[in-house]
């Protein structure tokens, strides 16, 4: 089970930031004819959040490598041993599996849509079809499902920080983004707002 853990980490966010990143990204800067990673580099709190973004996903790739490399040494680190059974673990794989469907299936129903941040230059649709029927952020819920996952496959306090930190900074986000589509959008978000939660059922 170690072994496979050890390949199974890696490749997974891999195959996560290389589909639901770039993959994604590139396919609609050629739609649309511009990056749509429209996070500010500026000195503002919303650029402090898109930095602080870059740097979890950057802390989260190097823990993710050193796994790779030293499985027993990392997974033994600050580990939090109630939580360590196969069983946990299997639940952790399905679940990392089921983010990675969920959060790839949400970027293809946005389309052109589809930002890396808030775009103040171009009124993009609002998407309301498919997952967004259930959450008004399928793919920050589907980010944050992966986390759980990561965390139950490798039950150490840096997962789990990794967990609360990530879950923290998409809540920043958005909330910026539901200001933002609410001067944009008006009463049509409005009522896409009362009628779906902003993650999924009662939340």
């Amino acid at each position: 089970m170690t072994d496979f853990t050890r390949f199974f980490i890696p490749s997974y966010f891999i195959i996560f930031f290389t589909v639901s990143f770039v993959g994604i990204s590139y396919k609609v800067a050629r739609q649309i004819g511009k990056n749509p990673n429209v996070l500010p580099k500026d000195g503002s709190a919303y650029g402090l959040v898109g930095l602080y973004f870059k740097i979890i996903l950057f802390a989260l790739f190097i823990y993710v490598m050193f796994f790779s490399f030293f499985p027993e040494d990392i997974s033994s680190a600050f580990k939090i041993s109630f939580l360590e059974n196969i069983t946990v673990r299997y639940i952790g794989f399905i679940v990392m599996i089921l983010a990675l469907i969920w959060v790839f299936t949400a970027q293809i129903q946005m389309k052109n849509s589809w930002r890396i941040g808030i775009d103040n230059t171009t009124k993009t649709e609002l998407v309301t079809h498919g997952l967004f029927r259930y959450s008004r952020n399928p793919i920050f819920l589907g980010m944050t499902i992966s986390l759980v996952g990561f965390f139950l496959v490798i039950p150490t306090v840096i997962a789990l920080m990794f967990l609360l930190i990530g879950s923290i900074l998409m809540q920043i986000q958005i909330r910026l983004e539901e200001e933002y589509l609410m001067k944009e959008q008006g009463q049509i978000y409005k009522a896409y707002k009362n009628r779906v939660k902003r993650m999924f059922g009662l939340y």
